[in-house]
């Protein structure tokens, strides 16, 4: 999962990247990069780490000029090098510069037909470079100078070449910023203004919260398949740019991702929250009153609004057990297993008052690989725990994930293959209740009933884009697990270093 901004601006906008990249810094830390554009050249920094690491005085300095996008990042279907850090940007035609959220499913025929039929060289595996050179290639047609029609045209032949989940920010030197969503929205995207003395300032973003964050006044959800054209004059233009757009946005944005401040497509990730604690505190109710509870409390942070709203429908105390150690990263997005099992004591230390001779409800947002919720169930009993109940906001993760989280692995999956009981006997737990699928998505629903349908695969395995099989996810397996990850940063080092004493 990453994070992308834009902004036609009226005054200089790095301040403004580099803020909005701040507020949606949870949804990737292992790279960050900003490119803006001052007389016709862009100005690129990007490197490996969190925004305020990655950008010193010095690069802010360099970064001038009113229009620029930026992007935070961590991997998912490319490695975890510096050299995979976005944006990435074409010379030809005009120059052109992108940030993608999301992941391409067909990436590797689009690598290749690019290659044979385009002549147009992908120097790294991620897919967001796939999707560069195809938007570059459509933009290539074009005589003269470049029209709102030419961008639409551009898009929707975009749309037409690759699948998946992609919500886009790019730049084109000379003209303005284009933005654009999968035709299933399955990744967010919004747009936002602001007026100033100047004129009218256009901006784009993942998550609402990013156009709070800067002043900006949110006017709506991109809708899947469309595009967003702001030229450097400051023209807005839009337009329904896919063949049959249908609204699948990513359910797991709602439980684990998005900021509990954002938007995204109507709904509030904050209610939607509240209503998964509501379901589960009638589960709990009906299902499992035979649990003598003391006490609920809640895995910071993402479990906290729904934690308490399961304590008040079953009427006993929430209490915050752990202190969360805000300086280490959210282990779930950390690439390698052996950093995620070293992160999770360091990240979280428990209240023993809290837990001593007391039987707890522990909730969690969900229980993805196992291992932060085994160590946790662990944490518990040391500081005193007599039995110790989980509760997951979301039901069995059962399958990979191929729009862009990092869940590649089925076999890394602790649900894959097993049910809860067995699941409750890995991680130490004396009971395990995991949220229906039926009443997640009611929860989330809630918030925009015009919604018919999730994007809700690694739940029950049914991909909304139909271009899924086994053969592919053995693919993505190849490339995506842990191993194949390290592997990948090896070879893309020693890359790196021989490019380098070449150079030297």
């Amino acid at each position: 999962m990453c994070g992308i901004v834009g902004i036609v601006g009226k005054t200089m906008v790095n301040q403004s990247i580099y803020d909005a990249l701040t507020v949606l810094q949870h949804r990737g830390q292992d790279a960050a990069g900003i490119v803006t554009i001052e007389s016709n050249r862009f100005r690129l920094r990007k490197a490996n780490g969190l925004v305020k690491d990655v950008f010193e005085a010095k690069h802010m300095q360099r970064l001038q000029g009113n229009v620029g996008i930026g992007h935070v990042r961590y991997p998912t279907a490319g490695s975890s090098s510096a050299s995979e850090a976005q944006p990435f940007y074409v010379n030809s035609p005009f120059g052109i510069t992108l940030a993608h959220n999301g992941n391409l499913t067909n990436a590797h025929e689009v690598r290749e037909k690019l290659f044979e039929k385009d002549r147009r060289h992908i120097n790294t595996t991620s897919d967001s470079e796939v999707l560069l050179n195809v938007l570059a290639h459509e933009i290539d047609t074009v005589k003269g100078n470049v029209t709102a029609e030419d961008v639409f045209r551009a898009v929707a032949n975009v749309h037409r070449t690759i699948r998946g989940a992609y919500a886009v920010a790019a730049m084109i030197i000379g003209h303005g910023m284009i933005a654009f969503r999968d035709p299933h929205g399955i990744r967010p995207l919004c747009l936002g203004k602001r007026e100033t003395e100047q004129g009218t300032e256009y901006m784009v973003a993942s998550e609402s919260v990013a156009l709070d964050a800067i002043g900006f006044d949110f006017m709506r959800d991109v809708a899947p398949g469309e595009a967003v054209y702001a030229t450097f004059d400051g023209e807005l233009h839009t337009l329904q740019c896919a063949d049959n757009p249908a609204s699948n946005p990513c359910i797991f944005e709602y439980v684990y991702f998005a900021r509990p401040d954002s938007f995204i497509d109507k709904i509030s990730v904050y209610s939607a929250r509240v209503e998964m604690g509501k379901k589960l505190g009638e589960k709990i109710l009906s299902d499992w009153s035979d649990l003598n509870i003391d006490v609920v409390i809640p895995i910071p942070e993402t479990s906290c609004d729904i934690a308490l709203e399961i304590a008040q429908k079953i009427n006993l105390p929430y209490r915050q057990g752990f202190v969360k150690n805000r300086y280490v990263g959210r282990t779930f997005i950390m690439p390698g297993q052996q950093m995620r099992r070293k992160s999770v004591r360091r990240k979280l230390n428990a209240i023993r008052s809290e837990f001593k001779d007391k039987n707890v409800l522990l909730v969690d947002d969900s229980i993805v690989r196992g291992t932060t919720s085994e160590q946790i169930i662990e944490m518990a009993r040391e500081a005193g725990a007599k039995n110790v109940y989980m509760v997951s906001a979301a039901p069995e993760i059962r399958f990979p994930n191929v729009y862009g989280i990092d869940m590649p692995s089925a076999n890394e999956l602790i649900a894959h293959g097993r049910d809860s009981d067995e699941i409750a006997k890995m991680i130490g737990a004396d009971a395990l209740i995991y949220q229906s699928l039926e009443d997640l998505v009611a929860a989330v629903g809630l918030g925009n009933q015009s919604i018919t349908q999730f994007e809700t695969s690694v739940f029950n395995g049914e991909y909304v884009t139909g271009d899924i099989d086994q053969s592919y996810l053995d693919f993505l397996e190849s490339l995506r697990s842990d191993d194949a990850k390290l592997q990948k940063d090896i070879q893309q080092d020693l890359a790196n270093l021989e490019l380098y004493n070449e150079g030297a």
